[in-house]
């Protein structure tokens, strides 16, 4: 039923083309493929046929971008204090591409699809001063050959001031885009959908064609990403054939990719319990806004039948403490995998966490944590890591510098032992020379 290809291989991005075919009596024959197995089918956009258990669902796009590095892999993640028989794998988006874009990527494929469907020349989106979104969206446009103009939150104080250059803001101004700041409290007392409409208004009486993407892509279109990330699990599930997954993990932030991908397992032959870890609102919050993106969808399912939304924002959106920040240097270390601190730090944290105090509850399952990428974020808590991470020292050049001595003096005692042998040699010559000369007078 199942070809010889170890599990390794079968979650392997790198794998170009393979196929599968069941030998039960619905046989299913499915494809992996990549981007790059087809010169020039990165970066084009293409028709797209929704999986069979989502055509149910509305506003099934037509067409999506290539814009990132598909399937992620999935593999084993050796945590430690894992509670009895439990297995936890992670799905590396954070290896989607799109220079380290994450999540973001599978939504911008369908935003900037219709974007450019609509005849647009420029983007609009909003987000927090180090947005993971907002530099993707940035990249994702330029991609696509489409301006990109961006609305940050920043704190009061900073809102007057030059941005900088750390983390996103770095990346975002490299490729040109244009940066608007508000100041948190602005950006509250406004809304998003509000300043977003000021600027788009505004760009439209410039003769521009601005496209507005909601704060972090999570809109009906952009869900359909992470719909097709279940169908990918699915397909990568199929063709290894003897792992299944009980839960699927995952930073809940603007709420679209948890949404997606609850909806996703629900329909799909996956059924794996969606765990939504909260990075910056209460349990509430997100129950009611997993709710209004799966009803734009017409999906008629219940948020709290579906997905359950644990707490772990801690001291708030974008803001870490001193053991979150101790947890992802200790699981870098550990495992390699590098976590950032606003999002899947938080999950991963929130995740162990929960696990320590509840192992029953997790006891014998088998666990996809979703890793959304954000990486650049890292570079916002540098203060704060300094004191955190790993020792470094002078390198001891001690030996070195006494053997060069060493030979210095042995050269030196050369060079003496070379001049006294010249000049000896020097000297019998002479005697010589001289001796010959009396002898010859003396003749």
């Amino acid at each position: 039923m199942v070809p010889n290809t170890s599990i390794h291989r079968l979650f392997s991005p790198h794998v170009a083309i393979r196929h599968w075919t069941s030998t039960t009596p619905n046989s299913v024959t499915f494809a992996v493929s990549s981007p790059a197995a087809q010169i020039g089918g990165f970066l084009s956009k293409k028709p797209y046929t929704p999986p069979s258990w989502a055509l149910d669902l509305s506003l099934v796009p037509s067409h999506n971008f290539t814009l990132g590095q598909f399937p992620t892999p999935i593999h084993k993640w050796n945590l430690p204090n894992l509670p009895k028989d439990t297995e936890v794998w992670i799905k590396r988006d954070d290896l989607a591409g799109m220079e380290l874009s994450g999540n973001k990527v599978r939504k911008l494929e369908f935003l900037m699809a219709d974007a450019v469907a609509q005849g647009a020349d420029c983007v609009i989106t909003v987000g927090g001063i180090q947005s993971n979104h907002c530099r993707a969206t940035a990249v994702a446009a330029k991609y696509v050959n489409l301006d990109c103009y961006l609305i940050l939150a920043t704190s009061m104080p900073l809102v007057d001031e030059d941005p900088g250059l750390v983390g996103n803001l770095l990346v975002e101004r490299l490729l040109g885009a244009h940066i608007d700041l508000v100041s948190k409290r602005e950006f509250v007392k406004f809304g998003s959908v509000a300043l977003t409409d000021l600027l788009k208004k505004r760009l439209l009486e410039k003769g521009r064609k601005p496209y507005v993407i909601s704060g972090g892509g999570s809109s009906s279109l952009g869900h359909w990403g992470y719909i097709e990330a279940i169908r990918e699990i699915e397909q990568q599930i199929q063709l290894s054939g003897d792992v299944q997954f009980d839960d699927i993990v995952v930073a809940c932030g603007s709420g679209g990719t948890v949404a997606g991908l609850a909806l996703g397992s629900q329909l799909s032959s996956l059924k794996a319990k969606v765990h939504g870890f909260s990075v910056c609102y209460n349990s509430g919050y997100f129950y009611d806004n997993v709710q209004g993106h799966i009803d734009g969808l017409q999906s008629g399912l219940n948020s709290h039948d579906i997905i359950s939304i644990e707490d772990a924002k801690g001291l708030g959106y974008a803001m870490s403490t001193a053991d979150e920040l101790k947890f992802v240097m200790d699981i870098a270390a550990a495992t390699g995998i590098v976590l950032d601190p606003v999002y899947s730090g938080k999950a991963a944290y929130g995740m162990l966490k929960d696990m320590s105090n509840n192992p029953t509850k997790w006891k014998g399952r088998k666990v996809l944590f979703v890793h959304t990428g954000g990486l650049l974020g890292l570079y916002d808590k540098v203060d704060q890591l300094s004191s955190l991470v790993g020792s470094w020292r002078r390198t001891d050049l001690e030996e070195f510098v006494h053997a060069k001595m060493a030979l210095v003096r042995f050269s030196d005692s050369y060079s003496i032992s070379s001049v006294m042998e010249r000049n000896s040699r020097h000297f019998i010559c002479i005697r010589a020379f001289s001796l010959t000369l009396v002898q010859g007078k003396s003749e």
